[in-house]
């Protein structure tokens, strides 16, 4: 078999076709005429076309090889054992060229991608005249224009929303884009992350595999030595704020505590927010998601369970409950580590005895419901509540020994004897049965009372499992949410929006509307004096009396956030997302500015450096511009049809770049104070998404980051690419939002795959770098961050991916954005 590939090798040898790509006689920077240079890139283009055929033939070749291998191989094992060879391995390979370094034949060769081979310049002309030495390789001379596959990678995949990491396209020389296949490169360097060449004064660090070459200035060149060792930042961070409440998929999880503040929860944060005072406390044990609160009878001590989570080194976190005090924030005690499945759904406490007992539901297969003495983290007993979702579970007022769940066709009366849970079903008879039993509370009485998926309100006599009086129609849908007042009068809110109260012979005393803005009823509470607190399906928290009249005192997005723009001169940022929702914030007062409905999802937000408009870029191609004091629209504008996620103007206001996912950045000239808008061009040379951009301080040089990895240069007036490094390693840059570059590449950890830091911001005054990981982490840098695993601090609260940081005007803030969690964090710098 092997003498059948080798007449394969002749066709591999494209020696002739790596002269043309690195000849740089067809570039823009040649004294050639431009009828040359087209005959030359035409030759070029047959050359590669040429290629391509080939390979695509040796590449069927080896398929049906293959094949008829594994068809004897089959036989053969049926007769008796032989040894088998790899078929792939023997088929002759080119020498691999990669990011200007051609490596030599490996044993193992792996097959080149069927698609077109791009071929671009490198961002370094010294390049020709050098030798890269890499660990575990002979290294041959390298041109300074180089020919290889595009690099695409699929996204990481939990959590990551539709910002897919794939759709890098290769862009030939015929100017034509065509998807290359994913696959993984083939380079291999070892175990060595880092290297630095003194001589050339640049440092190259791989990622996936892939080398990303970045050149120090050069007054560092002498200087830079890559085993010195980067202190941690003299300042830390500490939660100040957070904006957002969680209440699209969680219930009871509203409560006033006799200190007066609301607790609630968003992301892995308890918030404790004292409405009168303006002021937040925050409980941050947490590791993951919250999806259930109870408060024990002294009002003190609060429960909280969360999902189970994935540690950043890729351990398993087990869902747990972590009871602690409200007063101190201290944890009291971790239920059910190792017990619970998946996440915890319902907790409560029990009444009458002292609030001695809690009560937990998993979110496992079978529900699990079990009981703990919790402060001798001791467990009662347990059992499987129902093969559907359970909804709400909470202890009789009166009788420590009775719990009730209730859920997806069920309501279970459970009563604790000797360790054993014993059920009891809630008989409907006459009453026809409803899909989903949502809410339970409890009358003064005793009795029992439900809302469910049909809109009528049941009661259950007391220590019964029979109905013993019905409130047919109370709501038009679904009533999500129960609450009993302290002067008896019942509150019902759901679906349809309303709040009302009845009496204690259920009559109904009033009806009120939320208005649409808020969105349906989640959880109603208990607040001073007349007043109650209402979450909504929507994430707003809102304060408000039974005779109407409600003021959010909370609220958040609805979905994934990744847009996130400060202003340059006002206490002020904006926030997009998914939910098609633009919020001006002010960072001082902690209040909602303006908001504002789109048409599309955002990606992206950046305020002209005048702070008069802010410009949005949404995930299909479409950006608009908003008056950022009167939140009118300006202008609205398309480019491509693919995500946005850049949006950057020049420091002097005259330029604006938007970094697309179809590859380019396009330029436009700005006019009025960002009022006027005329496209220049777009640079056109990367091979995947864009995914970061920043300005020079002299808005004449723009430096992109993409999703292989590429770092470029460009004179953004002109939309051409600056291939020189001596032109671009003393550049002074105004921001540093590119996670790829000499000054931060420290900021990467070990075994990093380059996907897992989606965000980074330098402060103002060029000390700090705050970045925002994929495990939900914000890491406080020294600037500049150019050592090899720099140390960080670690700060935890987002639950999902941190999609996007930023320090606000005067450097004292700096907020983080969530994605999935759907929060906004503020920090202060302390």
């Amino acid at each position: 078999m092997e003498d059948g590939f080798s007449s394969y090798s002749s066709l591999y040898d494209t020696s002739s076709l790596l002269q043309f790509c690195n000849d740089d006689s067809a570039s823009a920077a040649s004294s050639m005429e431009v009828t040359d240079r087209v005959a030359s890139l035409e030759q070029r283009v047959q050359l590669q076309e040429d290629e391509i055929q080939l390979l695509k033939s040796a590449l069927a070749d080896v398929v049906r090889r293959l094949n008829v291998s594994e068809e004897q191989q089959a036989m053969g094992s049926r007769r008796g054992p032989t040894k088998a060879r790899p078929m792939i391995a023997t088929l002759p390979l080119r020498p691999t060229v990669n990011n200007g370094t051609i490596l030599p034949k490996k044993g193992s060769g792996t097959l080149p991608s069927p698609s077109g081979p791009g071929s671009r310049k490198d961002t370094s002309t010294a390049a020709s005249k050098r030798f890269l030495y890499l660990p575990l390789s002979t290294v041959r001379r390298a041109n300074s224009n180089e020919h290889m596959g595009t690099l695409t990678r699929k996204d990481s995949g939990d959590s990551k929303g539709n910002r897919t990491r794939a759709g890098s396209t290769g862009s030939n020389s015929s100017g034509k884009r065509s998807d290359s296949k994913q696959r993984d490169p083939v380079f291999n360097a070892g175990m060595k992350r880092v290297t630095h060449c003194k001589e050339e004064g640049y440092v190259k660090m791989y990622l996936k595999g892939r080398p990303v070459t970045m050149h120090m200035p050069k007054e560092q060149v002498d200087s830079y030595c890559l085993e010195a060792r980067a202190d941690l930042p003299g300042n830390k961070l500490k939660l100040d704020w957070v904006y957002g409440y969680r209440g699209r998929d969680c219930r009871s999880n509203l409560y006033l505590l006799p200190t007066g503040e609301t607790v609630y929860f968003i992301a892995s944060v308890v918030v404790l927010f004292n409405v009168d005072e303006q002021l937040q406390r925050h409980y941050t044990g947490h590791t993951d998601d919250i999806k259930c609160l109870a408060v024990h009878p002294d009002k003190i001590t609060i429960a909280t369970g969360q999902v189970a989570g994935t540690s950043s080194d890729g351990k398993q976190l087990a869902p747990h409950v972590r009871v602690w005090d409200s007063v101190s924030l201290n944890t009291l005690h971790v239920l059910g580590a190792g017990f619970f499945d998946r996440a915890l759904v319902c907790l409560a406490f029990s009444k009458s005895n002292g609030g001695n007992t809690l009560c937990v539901v998993d979110d496992s297969n079978d529900h699990v419901l079990s009981v703990w003495e919790w402060q001798r983290e001791d467990r009662l007993a347990e059992v499987k509540c129902s093969n559907e979702s359970v909804f709400a579970a909470d202890f009789h007022p009166t009788d420590s020994n009775i719990v009730v769940t209730c859920g997806k066709s069920h309501l279970y009366f459970w009563h604790l004897e000797k360790g054993m849970l014993v059920k009891k079903q809630g008989l409907f008879e006459k009453q026809e049965k409803p899909k989903f039993v949502l809410c339970v509370t409890f009358a003064e009485n005793g009795d029992a009372i439900t809302g469910d998926s049909s809109g009528n309100i049941l009661v259950w006599g007391k220590g019964t499992n029979r109905i013993s009086h019905v409130i047919q129609a109370a709501h038009e849908g679904s009533i999500f949410a129960l609450c009993m007042l302290r002067n008896g009068t019942l509150v019902s809110g759901g679906k349809d929006r309303r709040l009302i109260s009845w009496d204690g012979s259920y009559r109904q005393i009033q009806t009120v509307e939320v208005p649409e803005l808020f969105g349906p009823i989640r959880t109603i509470a208990e607040g001073r004096g007349e007043t109650v607190l209402i979450g909504t399906t929507k994430h707003f928290v809102l304060q408000g009396s039974l005779d109407g009249d409600f003021m959010p005192i909370t609220q958040g997005h609805t979905d994934e956030l990744w847009g996130l723009a400060v202003h340059p001169w006002k206490p002020q940022f904006v926030t997009c997302g998914y939910d098609r929702q633009v919020c001006l914030w002010d960072s001082s007062s902690h209040q909602l500015i303006w908001t504002k409905s789109m048409e599309d999802a955002a990606q992206s937000a950046g305020f002209h450096p005048s702070g008069a408009v802010v410009a949005i870029g949404t995930q299909n191609g479409r950006w608009l511009v908003l008056d950022s004091e009167s939140k009118d629209l300006v202008t609205v504008h398309t480019d491509g049809n693919e995500q946005l996620s850049a949006m950057h103007y020049g420091p002097d206001g005259n330029f604006l770049g938007i970094g697309s996912h179809d590859n380019y950045i396009y330029i436009y000239a700005v006019a009025e104070n960002g009022r006027k808008y005329s496209r220049v061009g777009k640079c056109s040379g990367h091979s995947s998404f864009i995914t970061h951009l920043d300005w020079s301080v002299d808005s004449q040089y723009l430096v992109s980051n993409s999703g292989d990895y590429e770092i470029l240069y460009w004179i953004p007036s002109v939309c051409k690419q600056v291939v020189s490094v001596e032109s671009t390693r003393d550049i002074e840059w105004a921001t540093h939002t590119c996670t790829l570059g000499f000054q931060v590449f420290g900021l990467w950890p070990d075994g990093s795959d380059g996907t897992d830091v989606n965000a980074a911001c330098r402060s103002g005054d060029k000390s700090l770098l705050v970045t925002g990981d994929d495990f939900g982490k914000v890491h406080l840098f020294s600037y500049p961050c150019s050592q090899f695993r720099a140390p960080s601090h670690v700060y935890g609260g987002h639950s999902s991916h941190v999609t996007n940081v930023t320090f606000l005007h005067g450097d004292g803030c700096l907020v983080s954005t969530g994605g999935k969690d759907m929060s906004v964090m503020q920090w202060r710098i302390v």
